[in-house]
């Protein structure tokens, strides 16, 4: 046993949560979002403003997602070269035969590839022929056998919260806005989740809401603390960085997770806002308004397909609230209400920008 655990560590091979369910996650996050985010931002601007090449170049990004989310995984399970190059074609394999739940597909097999590649990297004096070989055949291989599978999987598990969600929109609003609100802020990837399970629909826009109430929430709440740098850097860029205070007082935590559990069922009950663009815009919030691009990509696909016959004005109102204006207001007010109590006290909030 020792003599392994010292191979796997020469060749950094990490068996735990952290390496596969935070590191890998994250990174397939900006694999999706260097290909298919940024593909659907262009597809659509191109598709609006009738630029053909910026359509084209769109779906060439789009295409590549596959490719782009394996070699983000291998980057962060920091794959030797020649591995990290051969998961182009697992990737490209796993997403195509994981169908709706390809995101997942590629999760698993490349991880289980790359850390095959891995072991025999370098081992051989044929290592440019045995390195990529043992790693795209156990790669496309495993995508063959079992890719259908976990895209299975991963699609009957988010259709069964967006089943529940159109059945039960005021609860299953309040959990999922909640949930991926929250996952949102912790160091793993709510984007990466929601692509994953394939997250659309009314479940996709409580996801969004979520998302939202934690981007914006700690953004303006945080004001008094970190002023205009503070408010960019969380509000269009991530919650994340609250991470370090929040270990520091969890209680930080409650004014943006209360907001997320109000505006999420006002968001499925009310306004009945659904994600139907791309599923990872579900878990990217206000973050480079991806989430509020995917909402109206998914309104002119609606509006295409003939289920929608116009973006109304309380499409917009409904956006703008779930988006910017309720998570801003709540989670001031709740932060003031703990401010009062001492639960949450002067620098609590304070970032190192």
């Amino acid at each position: 046993m020792s003599k392994v655990k010292a191979f796997f560590k020469r060749k950094d091979i990490e068996i735990s949560a952290k390496r596969y369910g935070i590191d890998a996650l994250s990174a397939m996050a900006q694999g999706l979002f260097a290909s298919l985010l940024i593909g659907t931002i262009l597809s659509t601007i191109g598709n609006q403003f009738s630029i053909q090449w910026l359509t084209t170049i769109g779906g060439f990004a789009s295409a590549a997602k596959g490719c782009a989310m394996a070699i983000a995984i291998g980057y962060a399970l920091k794959a030797p070269t020649l591995v990290l190059f051969s998961l182009a074609a697992v990737g490209f394999a796993a997403d195509d035969k994981g169908g709706a739940g390809g995101p997942l597909a590629v999760l698993i097999i490349a991880v289980i590839s790359c850390e095959l590649g891995k072991i025999v990297s370098k081992e051989t004096k044929l290592d440019i022929l045995v390195t990529p070989l043992v790693t795209i055949l156990s790669g496309c291989g495993l995508s063959l056998l079992c890719a259908p599978y976990i895209g299975k999987a991963a699609s009957a598990v988010g259709n069964a919260i967006m089943w529940a969600t159109e059945l039960q929109p005021l609860l299953m609003g309040i959990l999922v806005s909640v949930i991926v609100g929250i996952a949102l802020t912790l160091p793993i990837s709510s984007a990466a989740i929601c692509a994953a399970l394939s997250l659309t629909g009314l479940a996709g826009g409580a996801a969004l809401a979520g998302c939202c109430a934690q981007m914006v929430g700690f953004a303006v709440m945080s004001f008094k603390e970190n002023k205009w740098g503070g408010l960019v850097s969380q509000g269009i860029g991530t919650s994340m960085l609250q991470m370090g205070n929040i270990v520091k007082n969890p209680r930080i935590w409650i004014p943006p997770t209360l907001a997320s559990a109000i505006t999420g069922p006002i968001a499925t009950c009310i306004f009945k806002l659904e994600m139907n663009g791309a599923a990872v815009s579900s878990g990217m919030g206000t973050c480079g308004l991806v989430g509020q691009i995917g909402v109206y990509t998914g309104w002119l696909n609606d509006i295409a397909s003939g289920a929608k016959d116009a973006i109304t004005a309380f499409d917009w109102i409904g956006l703008v609230l779930i988006s910017f204006v309720l998570p801003a207001i709540l989670s001031v007010v709740f932060c003031e209400i703990l401010r009062r109590i001492g639960w949450i006290k002067e620098n609590d909030l304070k970032l190192d920008i």
